[in-house]
């Protein structure tokens, strides 16, 4: 790496999806306060618009080969595949064009571990690379355990394991703790959720090859996944940094979602420590039978809450006239919210989330407790460490029904066990803000690899 001193831009590349944008923004900004020029290489849609929050940031186009509408047809696994085999050729001009506009002052390529075809560019232009995973490391872990099955073990018959249960074929692994990795055991490995098995398990082989990627970022803290973090920094063989929870040092929003931030206003209305806060992410489709059960339920529990809609009213206007007068008494429904704000304010006393990586470090790091429903992935990992591990929540587990949901709320609102909850996410907060203060675990990870930038 010639002349590395002098190369002070980083390109990062992120997977066009909110949940994937926000914490490269941070990231971004991250670097961006110690020095580094910003370049953003996004698709054509779900862009993030320039003028907000970024001053100084660069953002190219990469143009898209494949269209949006393929996403619905081929579903998000198989879209993420043939996105990276269509995107490679693209991402190379891109990078073409960067060199000639910057004279060659690239330090680094940041891309979304499952925007893999980049590493391609790199390696043709002699630009190091390093992976950005914005899930947790015990999720990334998971899937390095995974690979490893099944190319030794598990689905030499991929016809048969497409069918069955992989516990079908190995019983015995049910309820084995995989090594190093508790509380993780091995049937929680099996994908759930999302698609057709043959597909992810490609895209799985190509996330967890880390080709000539010299380095690996995650959004989390060794308060939070010690045991994931060592096992991945023996596992990986590259270094590993933990700089997370990146929003509480980022300075701007990087929603790709207007925010409507009346909800704040009717917060404001609230006695502390009150209101549920409901958003299951911006990708959440529910069935109207269970937006209504939940809506009873969170009625019925007496709460206040706020709920987060974010794909339109997903079967509210279905309610009934006696319904919708409980839930316009009790409740506040908006589209999208201001959710770091919300988290920290005074009125809401628990987070009803999907379990998102992103969501779940925003929760903890402002003390709220949380009821866990998730649908799939990773999702399920963050619900078991909220629960099981950290004991700052429950999971709703089954099909949702009222009197589940009023108990669920209550429990975590009203009861002692709810109080118990909140103190010990408010003892896991000062941990994590601790680790981005100065001399912090996460402080001092995001100083080392900005040493590993300039002088690698």
């Amino acid at each position: 790496m010639e002349n590395k001193q002098a190369k002070r831009r980083i390109v990062l590349v992120p997977v066009p999806a909110q949940g994937h944008v926000t914490p490269f923004m941070q990231l971004g900004q991250a670097l961006s306060s110690k020095g580094f020029s910003i370049t953003v290489a996004q698709g054509q849609f779900n862009c993030v618009s320039p003028p907000q929050g970024f001053p100084g940031f660069q953002f190219v186009t990469i143009p898209e080969s494949l269209p949006e509408s393929e996403l619905k047809r081929l579903g998000m696994v198989e879209f993420a595949i043939k996105h990276n085999k269509t995107n490679e050729a693209s991402f190379k001009n891109c990078i073409a064009q960067l060199l000639l506009q910057h004279g060659n002052d690239i330090s680094c390529i940041i891309y979304d571990e499952s925007m893999y075809s980049c590493e391609a560019a790199a390696r043709e232009f002699n630009i190091p690379s390093v992976i950005f995973t914005t899930t947790s490391a015990t999720n990334h872990a998971s899937r390095c355990v995974f690979s490893k099955l099944n190319a030794e073990r598990f689905f030499s018959d991929i016809e048969g394991a497409l069918n069955h249960s992989l516990m079908a074929y190995h019983p015995e692994l049910k309820e084995k703790v995989v090594e190093n990795l508790y509380p993780l055991r091995y049937k929680h490995l099996l994908p759930s959720g999302l698609g057709p098995l043959e597909p992810l398990l490609e895209l799985r082989r190509e996330v967890v090859n880390k080709r000539t990627a010299s380095a690996f970022i995650i959004n989390t803290s060794s308060c939070l996944e010690s045991s994931s973090l060592s096992w991945l920094q023996q596992e990986l063989r590259i270094p590993v940094y933990s700089l997370g929870p990146l929003h509480i040092t980022a300075l701007a929003s990087s929603s790709l979602l207007k925010q409507d931030r009346s909800c704040l206003e009717w917060l404001n209305k609230q006695k502390p420590r009150s209101v549920i806060y409901i958003s299951l992410g911006s990708m959440a489709h529910m069935e109207t039978k269970e937006v209504l059960e939940m809506a009873w339920g969170l009625s019925n529990s007496n709460q206040p809450f706020l709920w987060v809609t974010p794909n339109g009213d997903d079967g509210i206007e279905l309610f009934s006239e006696e319904l919708s007068k409980m839930v316009s008494e009790r409740g506040y429904i908006v589209k999208w919210a201001p959710q770091t704000e919300v988290l920290a304010h005074p009125a809401v006393g628990g987070f009803w989330s999907h379990c998102g990586w992103n969501s779940t470090l925003e929760s903890i790091a402002e003390g709220v407790p949380m009821i866990c429903r998730p649908f799939h992935g990773e999702q399920k990992f963050n619900a078991m460490y909220i629960e099981s591990v950290w004991s700052v929540g429950i999971q709703l587990e089954g099909e949702v029904e009222r009197g589940q949901v009023e108990r669920a709320v209550k429990r975590l609102i009203v009861d002692e066990e709810g109080a118990c909850m909140r103190e010990r996410a408010l003892v896991l907060k000062e941990k994590v803000k601790a680790s981005v203060r100065a001399g912090g675990s996460s402080y001092n990870a995001l100083d080392e690899l900005v040493k590993y930038l300039k002088t690698g």
